[in-house]
């Protein structure tokens, strides 16, 4: 051990080299006490250009931020002992679900405090039950740290499954012990080199072979990518994509399609699923029939068959034999377009408008949608095929809460150093309207989010609670219509604001470049 340095400082370091010599570029970090050793280690590391540091005061922010950058690459997030932990858990869920590499830094007490009374001390180790992949208390040390590299590796090979399992995320508990200020300035030196290199596993593909004559449809639930396409292009089935799908640009993807599954749906012989389809009730029920075959793609150990109904699950398919009739898919396609102009036929802007706009094919940012009503208004009205964005389109649909969702497209931002506009609904903003705070030494995001205000939880609306004989209860207990000025919140975050009621107005706002962040609301009452 350095003569003169502290144990708590000297693990902090080993914790951030190891990190960093794994691919970790970014932490996003909430101040705190007990984490000051690791905040300290982190200033140093930036300063040295290891990584990059992003400082928010809110836990439950920290999280999702961190979540965002996920999206693009592992990342790790830094927080004090007690009800900070805590407040990452939403995030963890979703991380959980997601599939997507969130490293916790959970800064600690020593554990003879524990059960004794001692302040901002509780049982953290093991905090996020079964929602981790790995969950690792490092001690606090008394002298010479030890295992630390080691723990680090284990890791961030589970967040990245890069040697087996899906990705997701991990905790690592450390301890600290006084004194949590270092005896010294750090000099990290040049950037560690990667060590051990995780090589992946590698499993022999499950590759079933399908009858292309089979009328069959191809559903492309969040995540599905680019595998979705190369099938449903090959065999000309109608492709049911999901706007995060990753998929919605394919050739034969149909606009509309819940709407459609009611007319077409009888037809149906085969469904193959990629992704986790969530969005619609008419997917659940066609995935829920056991007079059809149903086969699920999906390399990891936990596919999506929630019904229990499939036929078979594999890693891969191929095409065999011949092709549907060419008829098949056009009647699909011809009920799609018809769905979606009827969507549209509003003769005043509306949610569906906004996002078919906001979605279309010229558009070039990252797209973050809220995950309640906002997202299945762009499934009913957004392009299908070559006209939908080429940008990519996200929601947190692991667990579909509208919690973290400005955090979310602000760590994307972040991550992709690169303009990110978000959709929300009224109540998804306010539920993360702190998110938008900006510390003044950090850098500052190019985020615009689309406040779609219908006073309150439209989604329900949809929903039997929505039905006339529950009217008496509706209003309060489901719509929740709140009394905010949008306008106000922004300007007290130092966010730009405009609102927008007509078509051109919204067509003016989506020409212009993003830069800083903005609020551009539009009024749907």
């Amino acid at each position: 051990m350095t003569a003169s340095e502290h144990p708590a400082a000297l693990a902090a370091r080993e914790l951030v080299t190891a990190l960093v010599a794994h691919g970790v570029a970014d932490v996003v970090l909430a101040p705190g006490s007990r984490s000051a050793p690791l905040a300290y280690a982190l200033a140093a590391a930036e300063e040295a250009g290891w990584l990059r540091v992003h400082v928010r005061i809110d836990e439950r922010v920290v999280g999702f931020v961190a979540l965002g950058i996920a999206r693009e690459r592992p990342a790790a997030v830094v927080t004090t002992s007690g009800t900070a932990v805590a407040n990452l858990h939403p995030a963890v869920l979703e991380a959980h679900h997601s599939r997507l590499p969130l490293i916790v830094l959970s800064a600690d007490r020593p554990h003879e405090l524990r059960g004794v009374g001692a302040n901002q001390t509780t049982d953290q180790p093991g905090i996020f039950g079964t929602a981790v992949r790995s969950a690792v208390e490092i001690p606090a040390f008394d002298g010479e740290p030890r295992g630390i590299p080691s723990a680090v590796t284990r890791a961030v090979a589970a967040a990245t499954g890069v040697r087996g399992g899906p990705p997701g995320p991990v905790q690592l508990n450390v301890g600290f012990r006084d004194p949590l200020v270092p005896a010294a300035p750090w000099q990290p030196g040049e950037v560690p080199f990667r060590r051990p290199m995780l090589i992946p596993t590698t499993v022999a593909p499950s590759q079933i072979p399908l009858d292309g004559a089979k009328r069959t449809v191809v559903i492309a639930g969040d995540g599905a990518g680019s595998d979705a396409v190369t099938l449903a292009n090959a065999a000309r089935w109608p492709l049911l994509a999901e706007p995060t799908s990753g998929a919605r640009r394919g050739a034969t993807a149909i606009p509309g399609y819940r709407t459609v599954l009611e007319q077409e749906g009888g037809a149906v012989r085969r469904a193959v699923v990629f992704g986790r389809p969530t969005l619609s009730r008419q997917v659940s029920a066609l995935l829920a029939r056991t007079d059809i075959e149903i086969v699920v793609v999906d390399p990891g150990p936990d596919w999506v068959d929630v019904a229990g109904t499939a036929f078979t699950v594999a890693t891969s398919v191929r095409l065999e034999g011949e092709q549907s009739h060419s008829s098949w898919l056009q009647g699909w396609r011809s009920a799609g377009l018809a769905v979606q102009r009827a969507a549209l036929a509003a003769d005043h802007l509306d949610a569906p408008q906004v996002l078919h706009a906001v979605l279309a094919a010229d558009q070039p940012h990252t797209v973050v949608l809220g995950s309640s009503l906002t997202i299945r208004h762009a499934d009913l009205a957004a392009h299908a095929g070559d006209r939908y964005t080429r940008a990519r389109v996200v929601a947190n649909r692991g667990l579909a809460g509208i919690d973290g969702t400005l955090s979310t497209a602000t760590g994307l931002a972040l991550a992709t150093e690169a303009p990110v506009r978000a959709v929300v609904g009224d109540l998804t903003f306010l539920h993360d309207v702190g998110g938008l705070a900006h510390g003044v030494h950090e850098l500052e995001p190019d985020l615009q989010v689309f406040v779609l205000n219908d006073a309150g939880g439209g989604i329900f609306a949809g929903l039997e609670h929505g039905r006339p004989e529950h009217a008496g209860v509706y209003p309060r207990f489901f719509g929740t219509a709140q009394e905010v000025d949008v306008a106000a919140l922004a300007a007290g975050f130092g966010a730009a604001y405009r609102r927008v009621s007509t078509t051109a107005e919204l067509t003016q706002v989506l020409s212009a470049p993003v830069q800083g962040r903005s609020v551009v609301e539009i009024s749907l009452v």
